[in-house]
């Protein structure tokens, strides 16, 4: 988005070294004999252009480099997750422990693309629609699961499951939304911010996500990706008087934040995250990406000695209000958030409709979570054990 005062760009005639679209006076345009004429004063000597005027910039740019650390850390993490999967070891594994025809059934499932990929190869599509490992593996690896949390204290795991994703399909679109919109963010406030913003977001959406999501499991980087757009409304608000085109930014961003809220009302995706995360990351730029005023800079860069009138303030008096409302709604928040979790409180008992905030049932699709343990199989000190459960088996047959 363009800012007040960005550039400053004259058009310069590289012949002649004045403004372009101007003609010489009549006497100055007989003066030109063309090259080689010496004239009184001896050979011409044409006087090279005057260099351009120096681009305007109140702030300073960074070169991005944490956003693509992140990408990397993502990637490598989900390659680290498929070879723990090993599905096609697993799925042996089952059906010799169960055995008999729940072993065979268990078995011809199968694993995709097996004989191509080994150990890497991927979940039956029916198991996992993403593309990626099981359910079980996901747990291994530090996926977000309220349970484990509350009961077993592995808050560890707000922080892991923003790291972990569920499938090729899941990482693609979130490493894509990821460069696009992190690598502007990083250039404009560098990577302390930046990355502060995404950490404290991504946990900010498992908050959420495992206090209404209490019987599922949670991955992907959508929380923190969700708090850099809310940090870009935010940041668009704070610093309201140095943007040009304000409403047409404004609109532009809100557009795109409602298309991508709603897209989280639809079955398996957790949209209690993409609300956690907004949230806390448009409260967060009102804290991390707050700019000073243009005044303030041309004063402080000012030579010394010379006047500049009245004294700027660094701020301005709404961007400090915002500020100290802002810190106070997330400290307030994020306690209240985590004292509730840790005493076991599970809000969806007493709100009988925000559930619909996650998944909207229509005649085409159901919102109940999908069965992902139908290999009869949990983990158990890293091993592979079957569940032999008459009536688990019965479920996960049928």
């Amino acid at each position: 988005m363009p800012r007040r005062g960005e550039t400053a760009v004259v058009p310069i005639d590289a012949a002649s070294g004045e403004r372009g679209g101007q003609e010489r006076p009549k006497g100055e345009r007989h003066r030109s004999h063309g090259p080689g004429h010496h004239g009184r004063h001896g050979p011409h000597r044409s006087r090279p252009p005057p260099p351009p005027p120096p681009v305007f910039r109140p702030f300073r740019r960074w070169f991005p480099f944490l956003v693509p650390l992140f990408v990397v850390a993502n990637v490598a993490l989900f390659v680290l997750t498929m070879y723990v999967n090993d599905c096609p070891a697993h799925a042996r594994a089952a059906g010799d422990a169960i055995g008999g025809s729940v072993g065979e059934s268990a078995t011809a499932q199968g694993c995709w693309l097996a004989p191509e990929l080994g150990r890497f190869a991927f979940q039956s599509f029916k198991e996992n629609p993403l593309v990626g490992p099981s359910s079980a593996t996901l747990l291994k690896m530090g996926s977000l699961e309220t349970s484990k949390v509350t009961k077993d204290h592995e808050g560890w795991r707000l922080i892991t499951c923003i790291w972990l994703h569920a499938g090729v399909i899941h990482i693609l679109a979130n490493m894509l939304s990821l460069v696009l919109i992190g690598i502007r963010l990083e250039k404009e406030f560098g990577f302390m911010r930046i990355g502060t913003l995404y950490v404290i977001s991504g946990v900010g959406g498992s908050l959420l996500s495992s206090l209404f999501m209490v019987s599922n499991i949670s991955v992907g980087a959508s929380g923190a990706l969700f708090g850099l757009l809310g940090s870009m409304l935010s940041e668009l608000i704070t610093n309201w008087t140095i943007y040009e085109n304000k409403i047409a930014a404004l609109m532009t961003l809100v557009m795109i934040i409602v298309i991508n809220l709603a897209a989280g009302i639809l079955p398996h995706v957790d949209n209690f995250a993409h609300l956690g995360g907004f949230t806390s990351g448009f409260f967060l730029g009102f804290v991390l990406l707050m700019r000073p005023q243009f005044g303030y800079i041309n004063q402080k860069n000012s030579p010394l000695g010379y006047p500049m009138g009245v004294t700027k303030r660094k701020f301005k008096i709404y961007q400090i209000i915002l500020f100290v409302i802002a810190l106070v709604i997330l400290i307030s928040g994020f306690t209240v958030g985590l004292v509730l979790l840790f005493q076991g409180f599970n809000p969806s008992e007493h709100c009988s409709w925000c559930h619909y905030l996650s998944c909207v049932p229509t005649s085409k699709w159901s919102c109940k979570a999908p069965n992902n343990y139908c290999m009869l199989a949990i983990i158990k000190g890293g091993e592979f054990e079957a569940v032999v459960s008459a009536t688990k088996i019965k479920r996960c047959q049928t």
